[in-house]
């Protein structure tokens, strides 16, 4: 509020790099290019320092984390530079711009350290040989941890110890993770760029989309590592990381799809006041409020789990850092935190389940108040497909958290677990989408737009006259060859 009566603008228009259609296609070809090879070769150099011993060096440490800052900054900026230049013109919210200064600057200082850190690194190498092992041990940067626990790292059973069956399952991750990402990445660059979904509904089911994304990635990439090695180690670092992670984005989508049924109350039930009570700054407040309460929960709950000591067995019958999982392996009293963890978990399910519960039953009662079969397909269409999303994840995130760890089995929780993890982002696309016609139209619109008829004439027609060309010029060369050989032996 103190910020919106400081200014009147709610958003910036873009210059750009230019203003000739042509040259914007082309600069978009070329920076999609090098986006593409840049996230390619980071991630190159990610893995290999990742998963080959003799590149686990002090150097290369450092060069892993550069990397993984580059891909961080390339793509909160790069994207929203395809997408403007694909579009023709550029136009960024307050909020959005505020947010990509934030990113693009905590980055850049990162990185700024970093490359200094490196620098010293290279120093300690060259000018202290014999002081460097001791200076530049690995446990040094995690010694605060390591202090209060004798376990460095965590050991996954995984899902299968049969070398065949892992690259079986390392082919259908890898291609369920691929199209997680194509697929919520295609719902926000619809919901971005076309007006007409430029709704409450699709600025929610955006978010929803950016959580699925960011989800995946924190525990499908370490997944495929570990399948592609036949075995999985993580740091204890990491795995609280992980944890932290998976939790403030879990979390988040849960109070995320409380509020979705709530908008589809206001939609259906109160549809003279929904413009009022939906408008775009209740949105936005709405929107990330959901991660800033999840944030606030996994940290909650990470403080609670590694508070505790962890000097006894490092196995994890699992193929992720799993809360329960992880704090069964704790030394000490855990009853505390387990009911800790326990009423949290039910807040953080009860209170959304009970906004979606509430809202569709006053969303049926008016429903059957609709005498027309026309009013009940579209109040059917707007609320069916978000309450498949809903039964399907809060029915397997409540049998993992909120039933006593006493009746479930560690096969049964990976299961789970492999459900909400790989299977649910899956699917909340294509469940969204499916009989969606808004989005049909979306799409049809998007593939007649101009920015893709325009690469057609001119650039099809001048690679065919110079492939036509290309192909007289063999013809001839290919008759004098002939003549001169006959003139030769004939």
């Amino acid at each position: 509020m103190d910020v919106e009566n400081l200014t009147s603008v709610t958003e910036f228009i873009l210059v750009g790099l230019s203003s000739q259609r042509k040259t914007q296609l082309l600069l978009f070809v070329v920076i999609l290019l090098t986006y593409s090879l840049t996230i390619l070769g980071n991630l190159v150099v990610i893995l290999l320092v990742r998963f080959d011993t003799r590149l686990q060096t002090p150097m290369y440490y450092f060069l892993m984390h550069l990397s993984g800052l580059e891909i961080c900054y390339v793509t909160s900026t790069e994207p929203q530079m395809l997408a403007h230049l694909l579009a023709g013109n550029g136009v960024i919210s307050y909020t959005r711009c505020a947010a990509q200064i934030f990113v693009a600057l905590s980055l850049g200082v990162a990185e700024c350290t970093l490359l200094a850190v490196m620098a010293y690194d290279r120093y300690l190498a060259i000018c202290q040989p014999l002081l460097y092992p001791v200076a530049m041990d690995r446990k040094e940067a995690t010694m605060d941890v390591e202090n209060l626990t004798s376990i460095t790292e965590f050991i996954f059973v995984g899902l299968s110890s049969q070398r065949k069956t892992q690259l079986l399952l390392f082919v259908v991750i890898l291609l369920t993770y691929s199209l997680t990402i194509m697929g919520n990445l295609a719902v926000i660059l619809l919901v971005w760029f076309d007006t007409r979904l430029q709704t409450p509904m699709y600025y929610f089911l955006m978010h929803l989309s950016g959580l699925e994304i960011c989800y995946v990635t924190s525990t499908e990439p370490q997944m495929l590592a570990h399948l592609l090695v036949g075995n999985g180690v993580i740091s204890y670092t990491r795995c609280a990381a992980q944890i932290f992670v998976a939790l403030s984005l879990g979390a988040a989508e849960c109070f995320l799809l409380g509020i979705m049924a709530y908008d589809r109350y206001l939609a259906i039930c109160q549809p003279l006041r929904y413009s009022v009570a939906m408008d775009r700054s209740r949105q936005v407040h709405l929107a990330f409020g959901c991660w800033a309460t999840g944030f606030l929960f996994g940290s909650i709950y990470v403080g609670c789990t590694f508070r505790h000591s962890y000097c006894g067995p490092n196995r994890i019958n699992h193929f992720m850092c799993e809360l329960p999982v992880v704090l069964k392996l704790a030394c000490d009293d855990t009853r505390v935190t387990q009911a800790i963890v326990f009423v949290m978990a039910g807040l953080v399910l009860l209170i959304p389940i009970s906004v979606v519960l509430t809202s569709y039953m006053v969303i049926l009662f008016s429903v059957l108040q609709i005498r027309s079969a026309t009013g009940w397909r579209k109040a059917f269409s707007t609320c069916a497909s978000h309450l498949v999303v809903v039964t399907v994840f809060y029915g397997t995130v409540t049998s993992m958290y909120l039933i006593p760890r006493s009746v479930t089995s560690s096969d049964r929780d990976k299961n789970i677990a492999l459900f909400y993890v790989v299977v649910t982002p899956f699917l909340n696309p294509i469940i969204y989408t499916l009989r969606n016609k808004d989005v049909h139209e979306a799409v049809a619109r998007v593939l007649r737009r101009e920015a893709f008829l325009a690469l057609t004439p001119a650039w099809w027609s001048t690679l065919l006259s110079d492939t036509r060309a290309l192909w007289d010029l063999m013809q001839f060369h290919r008759a004098c060859k002939m003549e001169m050989f006959c003139q030769a032996y004939g």
